[in-house]
């Protein structure tokens, strides 16, 4: 059985079928698929895009399809590839690099790109961004709906509580949360994103220059193990449990989202994705603003990490479709595309050239906070080994556990340090099944 699948049956996803929605297209058309995996706001871009990109030429028709949540579609991707009836494009989670790179079923973007006369090189994206998509100078995947997660504030309750603005250090930002609490402004400090993990321990760990795993965090070799047991984030993931013991966190808020509690103005911060731009200037009725994640004393702090999707090409389609799929993908990569991506749904424009746009068009001096993600990512110059991202085998599969053994801390049923060496240990054991199964993969 080839690699993909093996992997895929490792990942619980191989055997889950799904239906193809076809969309009426012209016949004199070079016709693709793509397969999506937002939806509300970001959907409406994406479909946006599609259609501007079909109105601008008369040669290519891409038609983008909803297939669920990204493990959804990447599960259906998956079904359709076995039996030949996969899109040309998929959207894939950075969370599935290695499964991807490790499939033996895509075709790198840059070999696409190539091979249809379009210039794509590394060095077109962003360090951070590329760090994720690039092996061996290769640019496999064009990096898509890119993000970090960004501290949002509620200018109005700092005001209130005496500050300016939020503190750049965790210890002295602590003692803001503290306050806003004592002195009666909220009763919610802060409020816990689903993805937490993400912009509060792993980007903690990039941001304080910590090893989360060895082997340059899986990104030189397969035989990695995670570490972050014995770094700093024990000290983060303390801080957070004290929170929650002492009320300054909430977890979850009588079925309103994360998202709801801050845009309502109930919660005073919120650590999430620069991509909640949209949700936060359509809903929220006060003073808010946003800063990078905070850091802790005495650290010069790094790139934080990055979050969203990138488009993947699949293998088996013939020479009309791929020229059509490049095409595509040369249109999405534009700095006039890209620049409207990112001011449409909050996500980073991924090249040089479109950051530079913007900046040159002044969008950043009306909407500052749209910046800070671009900044904390470029923060510190070159990435270090600790934060030029993660690269971990059946990565969603370790995001269970190290979820389900933190909530155990959370609700007194581990100490901290024993759910972080818990989840350290069943997350080795996970690494050990992707290395045993990829064992000579190139």
């Amino acid at each position: 059985m080839p690699t993909f699948f093996r992997t895929a049956a490792a990942l619980g996803l191989a055997g889950l079928l799904t239906t193809v929605a076809q969309g009426a297209l012209a016949q004199d058309k070079t016709s693709i698929e793509w397969w999506y995996a937002n939806g509300g706001r970001i959907e409406e871009a994406i479909q946006t895009m599609i259609s501007d990109f079909n109105e601008s030429q008369d040669q290519y028709e891409v038609v983008g399809v909803r297939k669920g949540n990204y493990e959804e579609t990447f599960a259906a991707m998956i079904a359709a590839y076995r039996a030949g009836k996969h899109p040309a494009i998929i959207q894939a989670t950075e969370r599935s690099v290695l499964t991807m790179l490790h499939s033996n079923a895509i075709v790198p973007v840059n070999t696409l790109m190539e091979e249809n006369g379009i210039d794509m090189k590394k060095d077109d994206f962003l360090p951070s961004v590329a760090a994720y998509y690039v092996v061996d100078d290769k640019v496999n995947a064009l990096p898509f709906n890119s993000s970090t997660g960004i501290m949002w504030y509620n200018a109005d309750h700092f005001k209130a509580a005496g500050y300016d603005a939020p503190a750049e250090t965790w210890d002295a930002f602590e003692e803001q949360l503290y306050a806003l609490k004592d002195k009666g402004v909220t009763e919610c400090a802060m409020v816990l994103n689903s993805d937490y993990v993400w912009s509060l321990i792993e980007a903690y760990s990039t941001i304080n220059d910590q090893p989360f795993g060895t082997q340059a965090n899986g990104r030189d070799g397969l035989d990695t193990e995670y570490v972050y047991n014995t770094t700093m984030v024990t000290k983060q993931a303390e801080r957070l449990k004290k929170w929650v013991d002492d009320g300054i966190v909430q977890l979850s808020g009588q079925g309103a989202s994360p998202s709801q509690l801050f845009n309502s103005g109930t919660c005073s911060t919120w650590s999430a994705s620069t991509a909640s731009h949209a949700g936060v200037e359509a809903e929220a009725q006060f003073n808010w603003s946003a800063m990078m994640q905070p850091y802790e004393a005495g650290v010069e702090p790094k790139n934080s990490n990055l979050g969203g999707a990138a488009l993947w090409v699949l293998k088996g389609k013939d020479d009309a479709e791929y020229e059509a799929a490049a095409a595509f993908l040369q249109y999405v990569a534009q700095p006039d595309t890209q620049a409207w991506w990112s001011a449409t749904t909050g996500y980073i424009p991924v090249t040089h050239a479109a950051y530079d746009k913007l900046k040159t068009d002044g969008f950043f001096k009306e909407h500052p906070t749209r910046e800070i993600a671009l900044l904390q990512l470029t923060r510190g110059g070159e990435p270090s080994d600790n934060s030029w991202g993660m690269r971990f085998g059946n990565s969603n599969q370790w995001w269970a556990v190290i979820q389900e053994e933190l909530q155990a801390a959370f609700t007194g049923q581990k100490t901290v340090q024993e759910a972080l060496d818990s989840s350290v240990e069943r997350g080795n054991k996970i690494l050990r099944q992707y290395e045993q199964l990829n064992a000579g993969v190139n």
